[in-house]
């Protein structure tokens, strides 16, 4: 199959650009230095996620290179998130105001939209809504969303790249399952690019971080992740709520802690250690059990119940009631959005 042999060779580009960028950061100082809030205690280059984003955006290009994803499919997601690349190393070079960082996330949220020109129709119960431009609006909200979750779930060695490699096969899975001809499909073709690109990084993150990813490459791979949802979801009005449902680990600890932070009347923008996997990565000691953790989670509990929805066995709203309330009740029986390093 074509599309393997690219997406090896994008495997083997993000290996060798990862190992690149560790020496460029050593050798300019590009450090992640530890603090009260860290669950690191080594300063540790940082930003190594770029080999991901330089690798994903090479590969699209072969991809159109070879008419196997359409103009409009590039557009948005190199646009998209190109943008947020630039704008995440440029913060982890120096700082960007938050007010300025969100609002080049809303912006490269718009571009991604306006190419892929519609919010995906959902099935809800049977029905199948087709949102408009209302979709649009909430489109671009929940990628911006995504985006922040991402960065913030990037806080312990092979997380961040370990989702997004377990929500490229698990969604490779879904579109087999429910849509005839997967395989050709476009949506795959990206899938398989982005799972290999994250492969080339965890070989440098995890189970000891040699390189961090950064804001680069954990913000690329929020809106990337998030725009390939929607572009997965053309495909049939199932799978926005089966791709959504893949998702659940990260959706639900980052959406936890900052409502449980708010009511708690926290500031939400300032520093914390109080998600889910950083109370977890203190009480056991050890970044491989929460990641290890994760990865089973994905895989055993949260794709069989996305391959439910995606093959319409059950509606998608009661399966990620289904999925996602067990994730609520260990965020908040760990103390997610509470317990932060200081307290706990």
């Amino acid at each position: 199959m074509f599309e393997i042999i690219i997406a090896i060779a994008i495997f083997i580009l993000s290996f060798l650009l990862t190992w690149g960028l560790r020496g460029y950061a050593l050798r300019n100082n590009v450090i992640d230095i530890p603090n009260q809030r860290s669950s690191h205690s080594i300063p540790t280059p940082r930003g190594g996620g770029v080999a991901i984003v330089i690798s994903f955006l090479i590969g699209l290009i072969v991809l159109i290179f070879f008419d196997v994803i359409a103009v409009a499919q590039l557009a948005s997601l190199f646009i998209a998130g190109a943008i947020i690349a630039i704008v995440g190393f440029l913060d982890d070079h120096g700082h960007i105001a938050a007010r300025w960082r969100l609002l080049m996330h809303f912006l490269a949220g718009v571009f991604g939209l306006f190419f892929l020109g519609q919010f995906p129709a959902i099935d809800l119960f049977g029905y199948t809504l087709n949102a408009g431009w209302a979709g649009m609006i909430f489109g671009v909200v929940y990628l911006a969303w995504m985006l922040n979750l991402y960065n913030f779930m990037d806080g312990i060695n092979g997380l961040a790249s370990m989702e997004a490699i377990t929500f490229s096969l698990s969604s490779c899975v879904l579109l087999i399952v429910s849509i005839p001809g997967a395989f050709q499909a476009s949506q795959f073709a990206m899938l398989l690019l982005l799972c290999f690109a994250a492969l080339g990084f965890i070989f440098w993150n995890f189970p000891k971080a040699k390189i961090f990813m950064g804001d680069a490459g954990s913000g690329f791979l929020g809106m990337t992740i998030g725009l390939i949802v929607l572009h997965v979801a053309t495909l049939s009005s199932h799978l926005f709520l089966a791709e959504i449902t893949l998702l659940g680990i990260f959706i639900v600890d980052a959406t936890v802690t900052l409502l449980r932070r708010l009511v708690a009347g926290k500031r939400v923008y300032e520093a914390h250690s109080s998600h889910t996997y950083q109370i977890l990565a203190r009480k056991y000691g050890s970044h491989k059990v929460v990641t290890l953790g994760a990865l089973f989670i994905n895989i055993v509990w949260l794709a069989p119940i996305a391959i439910l929805i995606a093959n319409g066995s059950i509606t998608g709203v009661i399966g990620i009631l289904i999925a996602w309330l067990p994730l609520v009740i260990v965020a908040c029986v760990s103390g997610a959005g509470v317990k932060d390093r200081v307290n706990s």
